[in-house]
């Protein structure tokens, strides 16, 4: 099996040896370190020795044997009766051992459900189901707050000690406390998502690994709440989304925006079962965020071209989305929406507004944004000097030259 093979199994399965070793010994913390050590034994001997026929099992026998010796440890024994008796007796656990798969429910899903418990802050519950589960650096974590990387440092590990201490019993939330932590849960999943759709640093535009882990947990959760109008929202929202990733890049892995893409290419299957998530949930009653920005996806993969797109429906959405939140992202699509329904001069006057938000005014898309109405208006000097910008902005290599690219085109007036 190629390095990058192994690279994915070793993502894929990260998640669920930490559950399972969670589940099995408790200290949340101590187990992740474990963890983290059988995945680096993982790296250096299956290249090696192969990988083994049941990696799974393999990578929790070493990090339970790594997490038995770290308790051990004379640091651990002095806090060990304390967490111990914090935590869950084994006769109420209500899961299998750590080396069987669960029969009804994957660990992956139990600890995104754990780490989104009502005793972390609803930021700390996302940064570390994004650290714990779905397997993103610090770094990107903070980008996709907007946060400097280090005070995301601090709020992991806070949110790490919490666990540690509350003795959370390792199991599947049910009733009103699976509905205190839904929320977290899907913005977690959709943050997930939105890195592997469109990474914000590294050679590659987007990391299937994330996107696809992100649409498995979202039909998991589906399928434990299959009426909740925002679950199905969410799995709708990636679907519709991840429908255009076959067309979204070149043969030489550069960046085609949606305008430019050969529809053909779009995954039909993604769009029909997204269609039929969002038509459905639609009926149910009030819209709530997902909904809504799943609706929005449908019109743009239901068009047959860009110019077809009904942009005057789509900018409507947005504005009851903003309605919702004061999210700087949704203002800023908003402010395209009004620009292909109105006119670019329409959509940079709102641009001219969502500069003083300083949650986004050092982001590379607002700069691309600018450009692109720029140009629209023949202002070509200043749509490139803003392309420039946002090239310098992003940490993403296919961005970086896209953006290039489109200033090195326009006519110097």
């Amino acid at each position: 099996m190629p390095d990058t093979s192994a690279e994915d199994l070793l993502r894929r399965l990260a998640p669920q040896v930490l559950g399972a070793v969670v589940r099995r010994y408790g200290h949340f913390d101590t187990a992740e370190d474990a963890t983290q050590e059988a995945l680096l034994a993982a790296t250096t001997q299956w290249p090696k020795d192969g990988i083994p026929d049941n990696p799974r099992a393999w990578l929790i026998t070493v990090a339970s044997r790594r997490l038995t010796d770290l308790l051990r440890s004379d640091q651990a024994r002095r806090h060990r009766e304390d967490t111990l008796a914090r935590w869950t007796p084994p006769g109420q656990w209500v899961t299998p051992a750590a080396d069987r798969p669960p029969a009804e429910s994957d660990d992956t899903l139990i600890l995104l459900f754990m780490c989104c418990h009502p005793t972390l802050s609803p930021a700390s519950q996302i940064a570390l189901t994004l650290r714990a589960v779905g397997g993103l650096t610090t770094a990107e974590i903070a980008r996709a707050f907007l946060v400097p990387e280090a005070t995301m440092t601090r709020r992991i590990s806070r949110a790490k000690q919490r666990i540690k201490d509350s003795g959370i019993p390792f199991r599947l939330a049910a009733g009103a406390e699976r509905a205190q932590r839904l929320g977290a849960v899907l913005h977690v999943l959709y943050l997930i998502f939105n890195e592997g759709y469109a990474s914000t640093s590294g050679p590659s535009l987007h990391r299937d690994e994330l996107s696809a882990e992100a649409i498995r947990l979202a039909r998991m959760v589906h399928r434990l709440l299959p009426d909740d109008g925002e679950v199905t929202g969410l799995l709708a929202l990636m679907l519709l989304t991840d429908a255009r990733r076959p067309a979204r890049t070149g043969p030489d892995g550069g960046l085609i925006p949606m305008a430019q893409q050969d529809r053909r290419l779009w995954n039909a299957g993604h769009i029909a079962e997204g269609v039929a998530l969002i038509t459905g949930a639609l009926g149910r009653g009030p819209a709530g965020p997902y909904q809504l920005q799943a609706a929005i996806a449908a019109l743009h993969d239901e068009a047959p071209s860009a110019e077809a797109t009904d942009w005057p429906q789509i900018t409507a959405l947005y504005e009851a989305l903003m309605g919702m939140s004061a999210n700087p992202m949704v203002a800023l699509n908003h402010a395209v929406a009004v620009a292909m329904a109105h006119g670019p001069h329409a959509g940079l006057s709102l641009l001219h507004k969502l500069q003083a938000d300083e949650r986004i005014a050092g982001d590379h898309r607002l700069y691309a944004v600018r450009a692109h109405l720029l140009e629209m208006t023949g202002e070509h000097r200043a749509a490139r000097e803003s392309y420039q910008e946002a090239a310098r902005r992003t940490t993403n290599l296919p961005q970086q030259r896209y953006l290039h690219a489109q200033a090195a085109r326009l006519p110097h007036d």
